[in-house]
């Protein structure tokens, strides 16, 4: 059967047929397609002459009748701050109700009552809907470090004649329907959306977009027969084997070669809303307890405004230790950061304090407005229209650096030291028991300790120091005319050798051995003495070292960066040999 024929089978098994014109209506189809597909399903045998249900036609809606449905509620939902601040965005209340609440209600409406919900982030506060209303829940771990096409895998057992839905849905009347025939996907009725991979076809498929074509925005319901339930269970294993789709959405395999079509079911606007945001939250109920937060009344009693003055709210991308989002407040906008996972653990907010009590109004750092010195709140003015440096550009490169030499030369001076061989030994600890995932780093780590003998023979004059002066934390932007620079991020600033800052923004980017020369001539623009370059090479080593712990750390709690932290191990290792291996050939030589 085609999809009209479908629709109308269905519809049929719900109502009394009363004429064409009334079925045309209701289903969307034209008065020639009504027709047609009438008098197919009269001469297939579903329905009898007078437009009612045959056995047959019963039975067949029979097989693919709904039985279950699988709600996806794993995720952070990272978009949703401050809103979701001690509640996961399903948690979240519009209009008197709970988003997922209001999903398992409509869902009874329709009695569906065999209900998964895969869970994660605040797994515990899900634990009552098992009493309220009987659904079971199922358990992510990995929901930190993979997307949903892992959390729907978890349910791949439950998929057959099942719903799944997002939780992050809101609708407006109940999309859950006592019939069903075939497998669909919800999207928006236009086709605008350009980050969209599917789009609808005169047949109401869903089929790929290519460069030349927008798609429709993918709302995210979707109905899995029993037929397709076990090519859908297949993608999702093959897929989620392989590494490269830890970041993929549980769509990339419903799209996937696996299925020859997918057929659409179309929302109108005002269908359902997508509660990704807390403006789209307060788009939808401006009275929603979760608009009001303990973050908002901190800006409101910082600023001196009401929180109704806080607008267009917009949660920046996640950074490694911190999340932050950016608002408008009286012609002004303003970044709010929230420390992250972990990030109190790794970040002595004191110490981050006394150095922007040091540095704050002498043009090095962001215009600070607010930092709380225990919980590590901030809150600064936004640069508008800046830009981070771009490694690759040499004359970004130049600028940034004598900034930095700039920012060194002022002898700038706080209490408190940055030892780079007591915070590998720190970040080390942090593991607890769990040994390091690279097998020789005990050794890597002797050899690059080894280095301490030949920084302690070198001169330093200890300043003032970013220790994290890596590109995406310069900011380059207009100001009366003239290109100005800030240095942002001062969470690991300390006193320290100034040339440690020339290694950290070396390895940040991923430099090889002639761009990170080329680093150092940059920053001394008047030459550098070969023991010098020998010092910022062993605090590559040093660097590579620290940060690689880091990200071991950074890993048990869940957030995986990849190349850079594997890049990182590998400066720890190829730094001590370059360094060793230059002191050796001297000692020969002398000897």
């Amino acid at each position: 059967m085609n999809i009209w024929e479908c629709d109308v089978l269905q519809y049929l098994a719900g109502h009394d047929y009363i004429t064409q014109s009334v079925l045309s209506r209701e289903t969307g189809f034209s008065i020639g397609k009504i027709n047609r597909s009438l008098h197919d399903l009269v001469e297939r045998g579903y329905l009898t002459d007078k437009y009612s249900l045959t056995q047959a036609g019963k039975e067949l809606l029979q097989q693919s009748r709904p039985q279950r449905a699988i709600i996806l509620a794993a995720g952070y939902g990272l978009r949703m701050m401050p809103a979701n601040m001690n509640v996961p965005k399903a948690l979240i209340e519009a209009h008197g109700e709970t988003l997922i609440e209001r999903i398992i209600r409509q869902l009874h409406d329709v009695d569906i009552h065999e209900i998964y919900i895969v869970v994660g982030y605040m797994k515990e506060q899900f634990d009552f809907l098992q009493d309220m209303y009987g659904v079971n829940l199922i358990i992510n771990t990995d929901y930190s470090t993979k997307n949903n096409l892992h959390s729907l895998l978890l349910a791949f057992g439950h998929l057959p004649n099942s719903y799944v839905v997002p939780c992050d849905l809101w609708f407006t009347s109940n999309p859950f329907r006592r019939e069903e025939l075939y497998s669909w996907y919800m999207v928006g009725e236009s086709a605008e959306e350009e980050e969209s991979i599917v789009r609808l076809n005169r047949r109401r498929e869903l089929i790929g977009t290519t460069n030349f074509n927008k798609g429709n925005a993918m709302i995210g319901l979707a109905y899995i027969t029993s037929a397709d339930a076990a090519v859908l269970s297949d993608r999702l294993k093959l897929m989620d084997s392989d590494i490269k789709n830890r970041n993929s959405f549980w769509e990339d395999a419903l799209f996937s070669a696996g299925f020859k079509r997918i057929y659409a079911r179309v929302a109108e606007q005002g269908d359902v809303f997508e509660i990704d945001s807390y403006e789209q939250l307060k788009e939808l109920d401006q009275q929603s307890n979760n608009l009001h937060s303990s973050v908002l009344e901190l800006i409101s009693e910082i600023l001196g405004v009401e929180q109704c003055d806080i607008t267009n709210i917009e949660v920046l991308k996640k950074g490694m230790t911190n999340r932050s989002f950016r608002f408008s407040c009286k012609n002004n906008q303003y970044i709010m950061r929230i420390p992250g996972e972990g990030a109190d653990m790794l970040i002595n907010r004191a110490q981050e304090y006394s150095v922007y009590r040091t540095i704050n109004g002498l043009g090095l750092c962001d215009d600070l407005v607010y930092i709380e010195p225990i919980s590590g709140y901030k809150l600064t003015r936004f640069i508008d229209n800046a830009r981070v440096c771009d490694p690759e550009d040499i004359t970004d490169v130049k600028k940034c650096m004598a900034f930095l030499r700039g920012m060194h030369e002022r002898k700038l001076s706080v209490e408190h030291f940055f030892d780079l061989f007591e915070r590998i030994n720190f970040y080390e600890q942090l593991r607890g028991n769990v040994h390091s995932v690279y097998r020789d780093y005990e050794q890597t780590k002797a050899n690059v300790f080894s280095l301490k003998e030949y920084l302690d023979q070198q001169v330093c004059q200890y300043t003032l120091t970013h220790i994290d002066a890596v590109p995406d934390n310069f900011l380059l932007f207009e100001e009366n005319g003239n290109e100005a620079i800030r240095l942002i991020d001062w969470e690991y600033a300390s006193m320290q050798d100034p040339h440690v800052d020339i290694a950290m923004f070396a390895i940040y980017s991923m430099y090889d051995r002639v761009r990170v020369d080329q680093l150092i001539d940059t920053y001394f623009t008047e030459g550098c003495d070969l023991s010098v370059r020998l010092k910022v090479y062993c605090y590559i080593a040093l660097c590579g070292l620290l940060w690689s712990n880091w990200c071991e750390f950074k890993l048990l709690q869940g957030v995986d960066f990849g190349e850079y932290s594997l890049r990182q191990y590998r400066y720890a290792k190829d730094y001590y040999r370059i360094v060793n291996e230059y002191l050796a050939g001297n000692t020969e030589q002398k000897g």
